[in-house]
């Protein structure tokens, strides 16, 4: 019997401002083939997964807290209890609006890498409007610059995505 314990995976802190934990795939000891599945946590008041898109579809579910989710050209909060569908090659991100961190669990197939990961890593992301297209009107700004974040936020190391 293969289990990932959440308590013992250490993850990795983005420079967005959130800690991601592969719980299948990944540095996970679960290897499935077909999906990837990882917990998050967006900090306070703006810890965010920045503007991307992917070839995999993809599922966020909130577990605690509340987020602005852009998908699209379309915008709204998203509440604990809630899910999304993310089609694949649509932009999205999520953005914690709330006092106390965001909680959620992602899941995405078939597994592999998703590119995001390096490019917030590196500061390459494409930027919303620019190199992507842009974020729906009234949606909080995409995190694309490393230097403007605080050094404890700058990734720990790991194999975690």
């Amino acid at each position: 019997m293969i289990v990932a314990d959440l308590e013992q995976i250490e993850g990795r802190t983005y420079p967005a401002r959130r800690r991601t934990q592969n719980l299948a795939g990944g540095a996970s000891p679960i290897q499935a083939k077909s999906f990837a599945l990882g917990w998050v946590t967006l900090d306070p008041d703006g810890g965010q997964v920045p503007w991307h898109n992917q070839e995999q579809e993809e599922v966020y579910f909130v577990v605690e807290g509340e987020g602005e989710m852009c998908l699209g050209t379309e915008r709204r909060t998203l509440r604990t209890g809630q899910a999304v569908f993310i089609p694949p090659g649509v932009f999205h991100q999520l953005t914690n609006i709330g006092p106390t961190p965001l909680k959620m669990l992602y899941c995405y197939g078939p597994a592999g890498d998703v590119a995001h990961w390096k490019q917030e890593l590196a500061g390459t992301l494409p930027r919303a409007g620019e190199a992507a297209p842009p974020l729906p009107a009234g949606a909080r700004p995409q995190w694309v610059d490393v230097s403007a974040c605080p050094r404890s936020a700058l990734p720990r190391g790991g194999a975690d995505g």
